[in-house]
């Protein structure tokens, strides 16, 4: 593993371990982006380490399709519920009209969102290990 995707994949497990930490305190919408953010550094980090520039993009699918185009095996990756994460982590961001995002997440939402973004860390780490 390149020191390059080395520091995305510590960047991915530490905004997983800030998500966590957000979760256990009730602050469901923070831990849903940070979730998304673990997530998407994760699959940025086998970008990386193919050689290719990640680009600017918050679309996980996307990430994952860049990394079939590179021959990796992304099987345990497209079984994985990756548009319900991208989604929370844009609109997680910013009010909805008269509704902050903090009114719209709740445990179940940080619940799921943490164990894909799990999911995604340990199959990035398993890949980039092998």
């Amino acid at each position: 593993m390149t020191p390059r995707a080395e520091a995305w994949l510590r960047q991915a497990q530490s905004d997983l371990d800030a998500a966590r930490c957000m979760a256990a305190e009730a602050f469901h919408v923070q831990a849903c982006y940070l979730a998304g953010q673990a997530a998407e550094k994760a699959l940025e980090a086998l970008l990386v380490a193919a050689g290719i520039t990640p680009p600017y993009s918050h679309s996980l699918e996307r990430f994952v399709e860049l990394l079939q185009t590179q021959g990796l095996n992304t099987q345990a990756l497209t079984v994985l519920r990756l548009k319900p994460l991208t989604r929370m982590n844009s609109d997680s961001l910013y009010p909805q009209g008269d509704e902050a995002p903090a009114d719209l997440f709740d445990a179940n939402d940080s619940a799921a969102a943490l164990s894909t973004a799990e999911a995604v860390l340990r199959i990035a780490t398993a890949e980039l290990r092998s």
